[in-house]
């Protein structure tokens, strides 16, 4: 019998595979379900002239490589040929891999997709196409301007300042023009539309940076809309036809009551999500600054000693007032070895919705979750009284942060039950932000402030210096709205409930409130940022 020969697998050389994928016309929310798994899978994407660092953060992996396919060494803006060389190249770095081309809108539209995958053929790179939400439909429909109604029942697309491009098409009343480019080249494309004979009373509504909070429309005719674009600095994408009229009634996105408000969350990213998604429900964005650092007691004896009481039937309860204080008592169970399974006969309360959430991220479902006011005291309305005869053990084993008042051990106490309040965290105060950032807290550049505790308020102030008398001031509960005005602030909005939720939709109606006084007063509806002098005063 012959020996038998010994092989080792080869590396694999066939280049990755490339998917075209839209990113959507701004809102990230826009991006579809299979736009987000191939992001999440990649191994590279390569982005283009519209920067979309924020689709990337979002969805893709950390460490995911970002090719910017945009501009060259010397700031010129790339060709097509240019960026598909680039995409190729990507592919063949990656063997085997994935890599996404993220592209604007929607991949066929005004975005060279036939020419990057021609050249993908060409190099032997196998691809895909995502189709995504297009600025053409998306911008307008953001904007309230249908493109198609009873009185315009077709649509024509121009490429602003193309030249030789026969109008005829564009020229009937009841055909909506949609015109995309720089600002101006489409003053040119209005003055063409013009001397091919479309009338220039024609309404005309003109938006830049579509379906962002930043979004700005502007409505005119189609012989003043060159005048408007004299100042412009973004793309834009303008609707010409009858349908601009609609915009009057159906202007749903910049109608919301915190379009385009700037909103300070001095709060961590992660503690911040559902607050972030509400306010951008409302319209506005949102600036993140951490005001504490959470870190681990300095002697751990105590909680790793209740930490194993837990597991061996110390307690009847464990209660959880933060997220901190489950990621410290998951992380002493990963230390261990333990996982949620230790949790059985133990009742589980939590002071919150996001608390409670953490917990089942965890396997963990609470058995007591406050429906009222999310805070201890609402938790303490909630849990019942200790019973010698229901309960076999009277101990409760809170984790805690070093600094977190007593309100809920005495409660307890109150009702029979033994506690063990143990420092699972300490809170110290985090780092100032950057220059820039605490100038614009001081300068009144935000239009809110959202501040969920006192010691979000007590540290900010400490970090950054006080909010500008125009900023909105905004306190999930009375005793963090006692510590603002004992810190010389004046409190604006004040929720009927303690939670996040409601604080964020309080401020909302204080904004629509802030509009409607001012529509009332037949004055132009500014955001609280540009009433403080020196502003750059501009509708909203």
């Amino acid at each position: 019998m012959s020996p038998t020969r010994s092989t080792s697998p080869s590396t694999p050389r066939t280049p990755a595979q490339v998917a075209f994928v839209g990113a959507g016309p701004g809102d990230t929310g826009l991006l579809t379900v299979r736009a987000s798994e191939l992001l999440a899978a990649a191994d590279a994407v390569v982005i283009d002239q519209v920067a979309r660092h924020d689709v990337v953060e979002r969805w893709c992996a950390p460490g995911t490589l970002v090719v910017d396919a945009g501009h060259g060494d010397h700031g010129e803006n790339l060709t097509h040929a240019s960026r598909a060389k680039l995409v190729v190249r990507a592919a063949k770095a990656h063997p085997g891999g994935l890599v996404v081309r993220l592209m604007d809108g929607d991949p066929a539209v005004f975005n060279g997709l036939a020419e990057e995958a021609t050249a993908c053929v060409k190099a032997g790179v196998s691809f895909e196409v995502v189709p995504g939400v297009s600025s053409v439909t998306a911008v307008p429909s953001y904007a309230g301007v249908p493109l198609t109604s009873a009185s315009s029942t077709g649509v024509h697309v121009l490429v602003a300042g193309a030249r030789g491009v026969d109008l005829t098409g564009a020229l009937d009343p009841k055909v909506t023009v949609v015109v995309i480019g720089a600002p101006d080249k489409a003053a040119q494309t209005f003055d063409a539309l013009i001397a091919a004979g479309r009338d220039g009373a024609t309404p005309v509504a003109v938006t830049e940076r579509g379906t962002s909070t930043d979004q700005r429309t502007v409505t005119t005719t189609l012989s003043s809309a060159g005048a408007t674009m004299a100042d412009g600095r973004f793309p834009v994408l303008a609707v010409v036809g009858s349908t601009v009229t609609m915009r009057g009634t159906l202007s749903w996105f910049e109608s919301k009551p915190l379009f385009g408000w700037e909103v300070l969350v001095p709060r961590t990213k992660e503690q911040s999500a559902s607050t972030l998604a509400r306010l951008q429900r409302h319209g506005a964005q949102a600036k993140v600054v951490p005001t504490i650092s959470v870190e681990p007691p300095r002697t751990p004896q105590q909680l790793e000693r209740a930490v194993k009481g837990m597991v061996t039937g110390r307690y009847e309860w464990v209660g959880f007032t933060s997220v901190n204080a489950v990621r410290a008592i998951r992380e002493k169970f990963d230390e261990f070895g333990l996982d949620a399974r230790s949790f059985a006969g133990l009742r589980v309360a939590a002071v919150g919705g996001v608390t409670a959430q953490a917990l089942r991220d965890w396997g963990i479902t609470p058995d007591l979750v406050p429906t009222g006011e999310q805070s201890a005291l609402g938790l303490l309305e909630v849990w019942p009284a200790f019973d010698p005869d229901l309960d076999p053990i009277a101990r409760v084993f809170l984790p805690r942060a070093d600094i977190a008042t007593e309100t809920l051990v005495a409660g307890l106490q109150d009702i029979g039950w033994e506690v063990d309040d143990v420092t699972a965290y300490r809170t110290v105060r985090a780092a100032p932000p950057p220059a820039s950032v605490r100038d614009a807290i001081k300068n009144g550049s935000f239009d809110a402030v959202l501040f969920t505790s006192s010691s979000t308020v007590r540290n900010l102030v400490g970090i950054a210096g006080k909010p500008h008398p125009t900023t909105v001031v905004a306190c999930i509960g009375p005793a963090t709205a006692k510590t603002a005005e004992e810190l010389g602030l004046r409190v604006d909005v004040l929720p009927p409930v303690a939670n996040a939720e409601a604080l964020v939709d309080a401020l909302a109606d204080h904004g629509r409130s802030l509009a409607l006084a001012a529509q009332e007063a037949g004055e132009v509806v500014l955001r609280p940022s540009q009433r403080r002098p020196g502003s750059r005063r501009r509708a909203t």
